[in-house]
């Protein structure tokens, strides 16, 4: 909640840079086609469409770091 509140305004490339992920890789991890991440990543937060903002998110809040096994 807090990220995305602090970070709206911010564009997707910004967050996408903070976290060191390419446009190809954070589309691997997503699963979703690279020219869709490069699509928005122009775009602020606040304005992407939020069916691929709540894939994005959690990537880009580094929760998936949370469940490394060691």
């Amino acid at each position: 909640m807090f990220f995305e509140f602090i970070n709206r305004n911010k564009t997707v490339k910004e967050l996408r840079k903070n976290q060191g992920y390419t446009v190809k890789e954070l589309a691997f991890k997503l699963k979703l086609d690279s020219s869709d991440i490069a699509r928005i990543d122009s775009l602020k937060l606040k304005e992407v469409p939020k069916p691929i903002k709540a894939k994005i998110l959690p990537v880009l809040r580094g929760d998936y770091m949370n469940k490394i096994p060691w």
